[in-house]
């Protein structure tokens, strides 16, 4: 949240502090980022792709906490039949080497498990982030090309939220919103059949961005 402020808050108070010949000069428009990182085609791709990924995790460890709950099963057996006093003492003897042996066994597969949960889940995250920020990137250059075309100065995110959970941007009229033209570029080259608006999920593993202020002029 104070990575987005510093990036949002210096923008702002370069446009308040604007003259008002300047300002009135000065084009801005606005757009909703939320809804064009919702909406974009790559986004739904990547959230199936992430989706697979995360299912195929899920999978591995089941079956690898299954075969942990099979042998330690095999375990409490060994070790009743270690104490059992019905068994002359060299096959309790070797109930109880079994167990021990079984109990290392477990011992390395819960490591395993472990390690294997550590490894999916951080490269799980590493894939998250580079396709978050290949989006980001893509939306961003798309509003500076709509907003360079149109000859707007600075474009707001409408959807942007302050750290009160409150809106940023308190009023606009909504005629200078690029939102619409942002997506349609956006969305050009996308199948027709992952072109339409993506359903809300609260699990879904791509999050929309911090909020993004464009100056159309920087480099």
């Amino acid at each position: 949240m104070k990575m987005m402020l510093r990036t949002i808050l210096p923008a702002v108070a370069a446009v308040a502090l604007m003259g008002n010949s300047a300002m009135a000069q000065a084009k801005i428009a606005t757009v909703d980022v939320a809804k064009l990182f919702k909406d974009y085609y790559k986004t739904k791709l990547a959230q199936a792709d992430l989706d697979q990924r995360k299912a195929q995790i899920d999978k591995d460890e089941s079956s690898m906490l299954d075969d942990l709950k099979k042998g330690n099963t095999d375990y409490q057996q060994l070790l009743d039949d270690a104490n059992d006093q019905a068994l002359s003492a060299d096959e309790r003897t070797a109930k109880q080497q079994a167990a021990d042996a079984k109990l290392k066994e477990l011992n390395d597969s819960k490591a395993a498990l472990d390690q294997y949960d550590r490894s999916a889940r951080a490269n799980l995250a590493e894939q998250i982030q580079r396709m978050h920020d290949k989006i980001v990137a893509d939306i961003q250059g798309a509003v500076t090309t709509t907003a360079k075309s149109g000859g707007y100065a600075f474009v707001l995110d409408s959807s942007a939220q302050s750290a009160a959970s409150t809106p940023v941007l308190i009023y606009t009229s909504g005629d200078a919103d690029l939102t619409e033209q942002v997506l349609k570029q956006l969305n050009a080259g996308a199948p027709i059949d992952i072109t339409s608006p993506a359903s809300s999920t609260t699990d879904s593993l791509l999050t929309a961005p911090p909020p993004l202020l464009s100056n159309p002029s920087s480099p």
